[in-house]
């Protein structure tokens, strides 16, 4: 055990260390969107439920059309596994149907957090990203695993709770129901002050630069 914290004491002080923008890269923002496992897999899970799905698409695609509209690279990151509805083989790990998104990068993942054992962590700091914003599939799971790494890590993270989706879950041990509302309010009590700030995409939108044709129109006048 000894053996393992001190190994796990010198990743996380090299990662500190290494903590450095690449100054080759052109950087237009410090900010970074996170669009978490919205993928084909889910419909074919047996707790999918389409309620609150088009609700969450519209969200989502608001968020996405905001970020690419100001110059926020978008992260389009993809929950795999070696069978089943999140194996390639499956064909089922693409975008999910109804969104449009055209992506800075695409990263694949194999646990819940995005940050762990991909190429993530290194992508934000060659591109001077240190902050994040938080959106996608499911609301509990990897939205909210990635956001408490990242923020662990030293990244600021916007939470966008109206921009994730998730499905009832029950209690192993009391058999007691919980809705997907609760669960997205059980998150934000968690979260909220400790690991992020819990916005909306209108909030979040408006915490960075405006649109180029906003500003090219404020210039001209």
């Amino acid at each position: 055990m000894q053996d393992y914290i001190g190994a796990l004491r010198s990743i996380t002080m090299g990662t500190m260390l290494a903590f450095q923008p690449n100054p080759k890269v052109k950087k237009m923002t410090d900010t970074a969107l996170l669009v978490i496992d919205v993928q084909e897999s889910f419909p074919h899970r047996p707790y999918w439920t389409a309620s609150g799905v088009q609700t969450y698409i519209k969200q989502q695609q608001a968020l996405i059309d905001g970020c690419a509209a100001r110059g926020v690279p978008i992260v389009q990151i993809f929950h795999t596994e070696a069978e089943g509805h999140f194996s390639h083989a499956s064909s089922l790990v693409k975008t999910l149907t109804g969104i449009s998104i055209q992506p800075t990068v695409v990263i694949e993942k194999i646990v819940h957090s995005a940050m762990n054992g991909t190429t993530l962590p290194q992508w934000l700091v060659r591109h001077g990203i240190r902050r994040l914003i938080v959106s996608g599939i499911r609301t509990e799971q990897c939205c909210e695993t990635t956001t408490r790494h990242a923020s662990d890590s030293g990244y600021a993270v916007d939470y966008i709770t109206e921009a994730t989706l998730t499905f009832p879950m029950t209690h192993a041990g009391s058999g007691v129901t919980y809705s997907a509302d609760e669960i997205k309010a059980r998150t934000e009590l968690v979260l909220a002050d400790r690991f992020a700030r819990i916005l909306t995409v209108e909030q979040v939108l408006a915490t960075l630069p405006a649109p180029k044709s906003e500003s090219l129109g404020a210039r001209a006048a």
